[in-house]
């Protein structure tokens, strides 16, 4: 388990260099008190591993840009990929404080080696021909986060998937699978969303596709209060969820989604291990309070079962030895 004591993590993604994994992390001060300030004073901190459960702390990776910039407030979830050339991409939402931190949008920045960061030139915003604007009015902000980079699968450039909404239908059914293409990592060309409104989501947090045991999945997370007043009235619950999918570009339909953990847990990635096993992680988000945990899990195998991806792990022994290194 990754805990640090003077700080809250949360959201998190990881990149594998091939000795060593690299955890990215959302994290702010536990001297803000009130758990539910940290989204404004968020930077992204940084860790390593060689098992995915004993983590040693590094300088963080990014911190709120000088303004005035799109990032000027807080740095929020995103993902890393590595080009051909070896330069390891890394891609990240920002807010500034021009707009209150209510307008979500994604810059990237690049490093040789995944502990320097550099900023890059990119910020791209939602477009409103296919996405809602926060000029809408009917979300608390303009959901434009979290983006989720691969390889394309033909192999012509790279696909971003975003939590993003449509324009159109339901104010609390308008999630979907936002979707961006670059040649090059460095130009960028905002496209139709991959899965359609009107499916009982507010939105679609932190998305990531896998292939397991030879099944496409699209994972993502929303909270029970996020869920369409519908659900909850079937007392549908939060947590992360997923959905099979043809593709790792979907189409994707959210309307089959199923839950894979409920929202003690959130924010679920998949990662394999060094023997090529498919592990989960996540981060803990209550306790049985209901009060803010941040920290996150140590790996809890995955598997297909009647056709839904499955912890198997939940009673593996060694899930209960859990580690962290603090070096505040």
């Amino acid at each position: 388990m990754f805990e640090l004591r003077s700080s809250w993590v949360w959201d998190f993604w990881f990149a594998d260099d091939g000795d060593r994994y690299h955890l990215f992390f959302l994290k702010a001060s536990r001297a803000l008190q009130d758990p539910d300030r940290r989204h404004w004073r968020a930077s992204v901190g940084h860790a390593t591993s060689t098992d995915l459960r004993t983590w040693e702390e590094h300088a963080d990776a990014l911190v709120p840009a000088d303004g005035p910039a799109f990032d000027d407030l807080a740095t929020w979830t995103g993902s890393v990929v590595r080009d051909d050339a070896g330069l390891w991409h890394m891609f990240y939402t920002g807010v500034d404080r021009e707009g209150k931190g209510l307008v979500q949008r994604i810059g990237s920045a690049t490093s040789p080696d995944l502990f320097t960061w550099t900023r890059t030139d990119l910020v791209l915003e939602a477009d409103s021909a296919h996405y809602e604007k926060l000029t809408q009015a009917s979300w608390p902000d303009e959901a434009w986060r979290d983006p989720w980079v691969t390889r394309s699968a033909d192999g012509t450039g790279w696909d971003m998937l975003i939590t993003a909404r449509a324009t159109a239908g339901d104010p609390d059914q308008r999630g979907v699978v936002g979707h961006a293409f670059s040649p090059d990592l460095v130009h960028w060309e905002i496209r139709s969303p991959l899965s359609g409104p009107g499916n009982g989501f507010g939105q679609l947090e932190v998305l990531q596709t896998e292939v397991i045991d030879e099944q496409t999945v699209l994972l993502f997370s929303c909270l029970g209060s996020e869920l369409s007043v519908e659900r909850q009235a079937r007392q549908d619950r939060g947590g992360i969820w997923a959905v099979n999918a043809p593709s790792a570009l979907g189409p994707f339909d959210i309307s089959e989604a199923y839950l894979v953990a409920d929202q003690s847990l959130y924010v679920g990635r998949l990662i394999q291990n060094r023997v090529g096993r498919w592990q989960m992680l996540a981060f803990e988000n209550t306790d049985e309070a209901g009060a803010f945990v941040g920290r996150i899990t140590d790996p809890q195998p995955v598997s297909f079962r009647d056709g839904k991806l499955t912890l198997t792990g939940a009673h593996d022994p060694q899930l209960e030895v859990r580690h962290y290194v603090d070096v505040d």
